[in-house]
This record gives C-alpha cells, structure tokens and sequence, in this order.
C-alpha cells in the first residue's frame, strides 16, 4: 500500500545520471516516488538511476509505455520483474498483449495502462480513426486492463471518477496532467488540480513541470504533499497499494 507521501510521484525527466540524482538530492524527503521515462533512456544511464533511487530508498516507476508483440512485451516485462520497480507502463491497446505482460510481472511489479495521453484531446483521437471522446475511450481501456489482470490506468484526473465507478477499489488510478490553480498548461489538454484529481478517486497523481520549473522546487512538492493529505482525508488506504 502507498503511504500518503508516496502519492506524489515527481517525473524525473533528465538527461543523465547526474542531473536526475541533482534533483533527488535538491527535493530531499519532499519526494519519495520517482518516475524514469524515455528521456532518461537515451543517456544510457537508465539503470544507474533505477539503482541509485533504489539505494535511497525511493519507490520507482518506469514508464516507458511499451507496446509491441505479446511474446516481446512479456520478456521485457519479466526482466524488468528482476529490479525493484512499483509502477510499470505498457499501453492498453491490445488484450492480449496486455494479458501477456500480466502473466511475466511477477509478485511485486504493479502494471499500469496506458489509456488516452493527457496531451490528446478529442480532435487528436478523430485524427487516429477513433471516433469517441476521450473519457469513453479511457474507461473502455481501463475495463479491458482490469479484464487483463492489470492493476491500474493511467489517465487524467478527468476520468478518474468513472474510472473507479467500474473498476471498485483496489485498482490503480495515477493521474499526470496536474496542475495547479492558476499555472500554465503548456502541452497538457485533460489537466486537473491535485485536490480534484484525488476527490475523484485518484491513487497517486505524477508531477513535473510544476515542481521542476518552479522557483523552489521542494517548497512547492511540500506544499502538494499538504493538498494530498487534506484532499485523502479519511480515504488514505483502501486504494491501491
């Protein structure tokens, strides 16, 4: 189970091993789960970091949304089952594939779908043939997760609520696109402020630009982790983890 403080999840999109841990050292206890992209990827330090956040006793998500083949996605999904990894994306497109990766996770690794990216709007699913509004096509991919043996989403806070309406408790829902009252929403369209995204039945919300390009970056997660508390209330466990 997620503590309160482990609800924050600080996306650590750099690019290398020394500025990722400069910003694990800069935001101190105000982080306690951190998630390693595709950025991350291309320096060749994924592993470092994966290991040192580790060391520290850092919970770790690696998003890297994969999508291939059955056979493909479920080897990788196994060796990764070998580090120390909560969250896990793979892209919940594909039943099968999805049911692939849930067989290989092994006992500890929480897999999550990818369902509609907070950057897409309505206009952007029509461009790829899908003819529906993103909350339709979200809880449409967030059944066939849970149908999969998938343990949570990813999705907006937009949808977290009719996300958890069909899913119940125990199912994970992390929402990125977070943004508070008042900022920028730069590249994100399906964005919510982190009080709203878990009234509406969010686990745990992903954070980035907000924190890492504000002026003191750890006051601000402080002050998230003061809006998660109050917004979790009485709610603090039986979701997720």
């Amino acid at each position: 189970m997620l503590g309160s403080r482990e609800r924050l999840i600080f996306a650590l999109d750099a690019a290398d091993r020394d500025e990722a841990l400069a910003w694990v050292d800069r935001l101190g206890e105000s982080v306690s789960f951190y998630k390693i992209g595709m950025e991350l990827l291309a320096s060749g330090d994924y592993f470092q970091v994966l290991d040192a956040l580790a060391r520290r006793d850092k919970r770790i998500f690696v998003d890297l949304k994969f999508f291939d083949i059955p056979a493909t996605v479920a080897g990788v999904v196994r060796g990764l089952a070998r580090w120390p990894v909560t969250f896990c994306t793979v892209h919940g497109w594909h039943a099968a594939m999805m049911e692939a990766a849930a067989q290989a996770r092994g006992s500890e690794m929480r897999l999550l779908a990818v369902t509609v990216l907070t950057s897409m709007d309505k206009d952007d699913l029509a461009a790829m043939g899908i003819d529906s509004d993103p909350e339709s096509v979200v809880l449409a991919r967030a059944r066939a997760a849970q149908a999969a043996g998938l343990q949570g989403v990813i999705a907006s806070g937009q949808e977290a609520h009719s996300i958890r309406a069909a899913t119940g408790d125990g199912f994970d829902i992390v929402c990125p696109g977070i943004r508070p009252t008042g900022s920028a929403s730069e590249d994100q369209k399906r964005t919510v402020t982190v009080a709203k995204a878990f009234e509406q039945g969010a686990n745990a919300i992903v954070v980035g630009r907000p924190i890492r390009l504000a002026e003191n970056p750890r006051e601000v997660a402080e002050a998230m982790q003061v809006e998660i508390l109050a917004a979790l209330g009485s709610r603090v466990s039986p979701l997720g983890l």
